[in-house]
């Protein structure tokens, strides 16, 4: 179920004539430090009203790219599964009607529901992996589904070398081990997507770009920010070498827009998300 809203600036296309369809994970159930990402997608959609429809960095134009956004989902706090079902489920009525979904956070688990319905269509799924923390843990505080365990959960759904990282600056040795031996991970930087590009050819690709792989001096509205992040500009031209990925799915995650009071973060966060959708 979704909630009347506001769409995100150009995002107003009927959903029969759309190809790209927004819809929102309000959770933050898992959260392991400061809670609020909840928030995020109706705060990036009223101020996504500051941003122009045009990218001047893509040539393109949001109203010529064909979005619906669809408002949020009914999620079920208490309940984490039943959430990430209702996201699933979202996700594969997205998906079987041939279209691309892009799911606004949220916390980054919210990946794990989309990913789910993804992997059924596309059993070669490859997914980019954009974060500061490498969310491989098996269970934090013996809980299997939580923020920080998000990319231990897709990897036992898709297996060895599916999931690329990059920006990683945290996380516990083990877990950097385990991304060495079954990942493909660039710590710190962004320096090899261009590489990863180049030999992922015709895969179905899906996105995940969680918000504090930028430095907190970007993106201080976010619940776990860590020092020694890239810049918008280094991340935006990482993002524009996947044109003409078979990207079949997008999120963006993490925005805890009360941390920063500035607007700056929120800003930033619809602005990486318009350059998403048109890269799409």
């Amino acid at each position: 179920m979704t909630h009347n809203h506001i769409s995100f600036i150009g995002c107003e296309h009927p959903y029969n004539d759309a190809r790209i369809v927004l819809f929102g994970a309000p959770f933050d159930g898992t959260v392991s430090f400061r809670p609020g990402t909840r928030f995020a997608p109706s705060v990036i959609r009223q101020d996504s009203f500051g941003l122009e429809t045009y990218s001047p960095y893509l040539d393109k134009d949001l109203k010529d790219a064909n979005v619906h956004d669809a408002g949020d989902i009914d999620v079920v706090f208490g309940n984490t599964r039943k959430t990430l079902d209702r996201i699933r489920d979202k996700a594969k009525d997205i998906v079987t009607s041939n279209k691309i979904p892009f799911l606004i956070g949220g916390e980054h688990l919210v990946t794990l529901g989309a990913i789910e319905a993804l992997s059924e269509r596309f059993p070669n799924l490859k997914v980019l992996h954009f974060d500061a923390h490498t969310d491989l843990r098996d269970s934090y505080e013996d809980e299997k589904l939580s923020h920080a365990t998000v990319m231990r959960r897709v990897y036992e759904l898709l297996g060895d070398k599916s999931i690329y990282q990059f920006g990683i600056r945290s996380g516990l040795k083990e877990e950097f081990l385990f991304a060495k031996n079954h990942l493909t991970i660039e710590p710190f930087t962004l320096n090899t997507v261009g590489d990863v590009v180049k030999n992922l050819n015709a895969n179905p690709i899906y996105i995940s770009l969680d918000l504090d792989v930028l430095d907190p001096s970007t993106m201080m509205g976010t619940g776990t920010p860590e020092p020694g992040g890239v810049t918008f500009k280094e991340l935006t031209h990482a993002l524009y070498q996947l044109k003409g990925l078979n990207i079949v799915g997008c999120d963006v995650v993490e925005l805890s827009p009360h941390y920063d009071t500035s607007g700056v973060s929120t800003a930033v966060a619809a602005k990486l998300i318009r350059e998403l959708l048109m890269i799409l």
